[in-house]
């Protein structure tokens, strides 16, 4: 499945390098909620809130309203948990959160199931140098993301793994790399980081793997 991907900055749609250098950026938002309304999930991101430099949240509660969207960014309380929830979003992507001094945060995890539900759950899995890293990607762990599944594969419904080595690059994933991932857990697989063709969405899916896409829709690489 083709997962379509809106990033949210300083109150754009923008597509980022590897985390860092904005690539493109554009504020035609009617245009992009029209092309993506037919899908039945859109990935929702505000990168502002995800580094901690304040949240888009007009523009998240205007596409949440629209479309049928997951929603991350800045998720690091079950306050702003249930908040984004109660603007429409259909689940939350959670991800620095569920690392805490270093260490994998179960028991948050297991908290946020309880009080959610699993199935609203998302948990963000983000690698770079096949580390997770959190905070923006700023913050390397000392675990994998295989580590990570494992641990938190019974409290959320999916997860969501980026490959940063890849991100923005339009040079594809590695597909060695989301085989490995497939056998850590039994939840929906989605990945991300560099997919940039309907052909590598399709050797995924045979993965059990769906693709989120982001720069190679912008660009008119994959259609939409």
């Amino acid at each position: 499945m083709l997962i379509p991907s809106i990033d949210l900055m300083e109150g754009k749609i923008v597509q980022l390098i590897q985390g860092s250098k904005k690539a493109l950026e554009t504020t035609d938002f009617e245009a992009w909620i029209e092309r993506f309304s037919r899908y039945p999930l859109v990935q929702l991101i505000d990168l502002d809130a995800a580094m901690g430099r304040g949240r888009n949240r007009a523009l998240v509660e205007q596409f949440a309203a629209r479309l049928l969207c997951q929603v991350g960014g800045g998720i690091r309380s079950f306050e702003i948990a249930e908040e984004t929830l109660r603007w429409g979003a259909q689940r939350i992507i959670i991800g620095s959160a569920l690392v805490r001094d270093g260490q994998i945060n179960s028991t948050f995890a297991e908290e946020l199931a309880r009080r959610l539900g699993r199935d609203r759950l998302v948990f963000a899995v983000d690698s770079r140098g096949g580390k997770v890293a959190v905070s923006g990607w700023k913050q390397a762990t000392n675990f994998s993301p295989f580590e990570m599944m494992q641990a938190l594969e019974p409290w959320c419904a999916a997860f969501l793994y980026t490959h940063i080595d890849t991100e923005g690059l339009m040079q594809g994933i590695p597909l060695d790399v989301v085989r490995d991932l497939r056998r850590a857990t039994t939840r929906q697989l989605m990945v991300a980081g560099g997919i940039t063709s309907a052909a590598e969405i399709e050797q995924l899916d045979a993965m059990g793997a769906d693709a989120v896409v982001g720069m190679a829709i912008y660009t008119g690489q994959v259609k939409v």
